[in-house]
């Protein structure tokens, strides 16, 4: 049998497994993503919640079954930054490696910047200047690089969704000047990001903000993935939704199709990052990838560099 490895994912929102084997090309032959909140409260508490810790765990039991079904060679488990710092990491590191087997992963932001921009490239077609823009629960990771896969310069913003709404959107649906807070705060890290956006040709936005806005734009009853992959956002499409999913109140961005409660919570403010981050560029549109630095890592455990 071909040669099997599991990719797992471990973000501030959501933890994602990617189960692939090697072939020519690379076969998946299982994707999931289970949304768990993990950050919920760190940014006030600097620890993660008992509830948080609980549905994380959940997650990675039902993943072990996964993977232990396709019979995998190797696993892989990538963790969010925040759990270098929080007050109980080793409850988090204990808990994956009790029900996976495997050390919790926090890999450095150069390695993290070359899988997620591998990753984002290995499913869609780019030229030029690329920027990888991944807007997370907690930060939003910015890689520039070129179409070939060279990366030029790549930075963690301590801006996320989650981070941006705990902090900021105290009001649901936030008042005018919360929003002109959060404005300022994305803006202001962004300026100081040292990316040269005005060198962008391509950007190709990943991970559940750009692909739930392009569900919406395209009104998909459920969500389907291979609608969303390879759709594109044109900045006046991505600052309606903002302006909408800032306006709504939480029953009604529950009540939309494709919405779980634990995205919807923080999506108004996702859609505020992108909004500040592509007044900053000076081309017309996002171009969306299912395809990111889960599949980085899946490329990488197969010996190869993502394309």
């Amino acid at each position: 049998m071909a040669r099997r490895v599991a990719a797992i994912d471990c973000g501030t929102n959501s933890i994602r497994l990617l189960v692939m084997e090697d072939a020519h090309p690379p076969r998946e032959l299982d994707r999931r993503l289970e949304l768990v909140r993990l950050g919920q409260g760190v940014d006030q508490t600097g620890e993660f919640h008992p509830d948080a810790l609980a549905r994380t765990f959940a997650a990675c039991e039902s993943y072990a079954r996964i993977i232990g079904g396709f019979g995998c060679d190797a696993v892989r488990f990538v963790a969010t930054s925040a759990a270098r710092d929080v007050a109980n990491r080793e409850q988090f590191f204990a808990g994956v490696r009790e029900r996976l087997g495997v050390e919790a992963d926090i890999v450095s932001g150069d390695e993290e910047a070359r899988l997620s921009f591998s990753g984002a490239l290995s499913g869609v077609e780019a030229s030029g200047r690329v920027l990888v823009i991944d807007i997370g629960g907690g930060s939003t990771e910015l890689v520039l690089g070129e179409a070939s896969g060279e990366v030029l310069s790549a930075v963690s913003l301590d801006v996320g969704s989650v981070r941006v709404t705990e902090r900021f959107f105290t009001d649901r649906p936030p008042t005018a000047t919360q929003v002109a807070d959060a404005r300022d705060f994305a803006g202001q890290l962004l300026d100081d990001s040292g990316i040269d956006f005005s060198s962008v040709t391509t950007a190709i936005g990943v991970a559940g903000t750009v692909t739930s806005m392009s569900a919406a734009l395209q009104r998909l009853p459920a969500y389907d993935r291979a609608r969303v992959h390879g759709s594109v956002l044109a900045v006046k499409d991505i600052e309606a939704i903002t302006t909408d999913w800032l306006a709504a109140t939480l029953d009604d961005m529950v009540s939309r199709p494709c919405m779980h409660p634990l995205r919807a919570e923080v999506l108004p403010a996702g859609s505020l990052i992108l909004s500040e981050l592509v007044r900053r560029l000076d081309i017309g549109a996002v171009l969306v990838s299912e395809t990111d630095i889960l599949d980085g890592i899946a490329y990488r455990l197969l010996g190869g560099q993502g394309r």
